[in-house]
């Protein structure tokens, strides 16, 4: 089966953490390398990762936080050094789009790749991005800023043929492999309506979901626009996920045991993503 893989490079939330780095992943696809969000720090990651800077094709912003797009320019910058030529792709909420485009004149007028930038409506589920094998879809979520999830997912393989040279029709039929497909959710506040629209849009599917809090700080999720562990894995018991991911996570909790335990008292199948850690789909 091909690899559908997700690295994790930070899921920290804004405040400096001493165990996390500011949000980031690469999706490997089916041998496609995509970014989800570049927090500062991202490309140092990278380099642990041994994820190769040039197999890099996009880079998908949730939404105009510096914990998530501080990165960026310095990434962008380090491709052009590195000498790359192959285009780059920047999928980020339209408002981002004036400011790129002043940042891309001021540090990145001399690079020798094109930089492409695609502004997102963060209030529509539409596919963004399409190729033979997948396609990426943005999902509305609910922050202090415009901001969407993204949700990666396999194209329908055919029928398998397996070969019987017993039997005087050798080539039996058999089902296609099953799709896989992985959704991004951060950062955003609880929405019960959630669950049920992933559960539309691909079963089975493992799912990252932010869990800034425990519930000793629901309150604090409510005001800023984020959610706890618990309701995390409301979303993921709602879409009948596979796995649930949980990240974002708020600097007070030295100890990340107490998120897992409150989300997998509703979604057992639940794990707290680790920076450097490669999860399968």
């Amino acid at each position: 089966m091909n690899p559908f893989k997700v690295h994790i490079l930070g899921c920290g939330s804004a405040l400096p953490s001493k165990s996390h780095n500011p949000s980031s992943q690469i999706v490997e696809i089916r041998g496609k390398y995509f970014m989800v969000d570049c927090g500062e720090g991202t490309q140092v990651q990278i380099r642990r990762s041994h994820v190769s800077f040039s197999k890099l094709y996009a880079v998908f912003i949730s939404h105009i936080h510096g914990d998530h797009i501080f990165g960026l320019m310095g990434m962008l910058s380090t491709f052009g050094l590195q000498g790359r030529t192959a285009p780059f792709h920047v999928y980020a909420p339209a408002h981002y789009e004036a400011l790129f485009m002043m940042e891309k004149k001021m540090f990145l007028s001399t690079m020798d790749y094109d930089i492409i930038f695609h502004p997102l409506d963060t209030t529509l589920s539409q596919v963004i991005y399409e190729d033979r094998s997948l396609t990426v879809e943005t999902i509305p979520l609910q922050h202090r800023v415009p901001c969407c999830g993204f949700l990666f997912k396999e194209k329908p393989t055919r029928e398998h043929f397996i070969r019987n040279t017993s039997i005087p029709r050798p080539l039996i039929p058999a089902p296609p492999t099953p799709v896989r497909a992985y959704a991004y959710c951060s950062d955003t506040r609880y929405i019960p309506t959630l669950g049920e629209m992933l559960r539309s849009m691909c079963t089975g599917l493992t799912i990252y979901h932010e869990a800034t809090y425990a519930d000793d700080k629901k309150d604090n999720a409510g005001k800023y626009m984020h959610s706890t562990a618990r309701e995390a894995a409301m979303v993921a018991k709602s879409a009948e996920a596979h796995q649930l991911l949980l990240g974002h996570y708020s600097h007070r909790y030295v100890d990340e045991t107490v998120l897992l335990k409150e989300a997998q008292e509703v979604f057992s199948p639940t794990l707290l993503s680790q920076e450097g850690e490669v999860y399968d789909v």
